[in-house]
């Protein structure tokens, strides 16, 4: 006869205070925690250019986050909340400041170990925000930049090397190879010959 695993759920209020005091960071999937891994150096260098772009861009009234700011997500009856690459967001916080609840934009840069979870299961959950505009999916292992919208119905657009494309949550014109310009030989934009 086999038996049920049973598994003891924490609620998100016992995660968000355990959170604030931990040596490694974890994400929060309706009851379940999971340990987030190292990003390499390829990642961390992406997501740092990137963040330092629309810093500088930013408008004032709005902020922007990288790696430690978390967004807690309430969807369909069921609790989130991730550790987003980069996040973007303007006006009032909650009362936690912790814990973003209202991100306009939400970047995450792809690894091997995230890509399935990145493009499936935080993008069902980013995109019931109500308050974000924008979700943007960076691999790092080409240059190649995804970007959804909700005004296109999140709809797929596609952005590679030589190509621009618009935030229009923060009013950014991001060339791709901007993002990519301090790993260019990682990404196989510098080809030695």
């Amino acid at each position: 006869m086999a038996h049920a695993i049973k598994y003891d759920l924490t609620p998100l209020e016992d995660y968000l205070a355990g959170e604030r005091d931990v040596d490694i960071r974890s994400e929060y999937v309706d009851g379940l925690i999971y340990a987030m891994a190292g990003a390499s150096e390829t990642h961390n260098t992406i997501a740092s250019s990137f963040n330092a772009l629309i810093e500088t861009h930013l408008r004032d009234g709005c902020r922007v986050w990288q790696s430690d700011m978390k967004v807690v997500i309430r969807n369909k009856g069921q609790k989130f909340s991730y550790y987003p690459d980069i996040m973007a967001a303007c006006g009032d916080n909650t009362d936690d400041l912790y814990v973003r609840t209202n991100p306009i934009l939400i970047v995450e840069v792809l690894s091997d170990s995230t890509e399935r979870t990145d493009l499936k299961e935080k993008f069902d959950n980013y995109t019931s925000i109500p308050t974000l505009l924008e979700y943007v999916v960076v691999s790092q292992d080409v240059p190649l930049v995804r970007l959804f919208r909700r005004r296109t119905s999140w709809e797929r657009e596609a952005y590679r090397a030589g190509e621009t494309f618009r935030l229009e949550s923060v009013e950014l014109d991001v060339p791709v190879e901007h993002i990519y310009r301090r790993v260019r030989k990682e990404v196989g934009m510098d080809v030695s010959r």
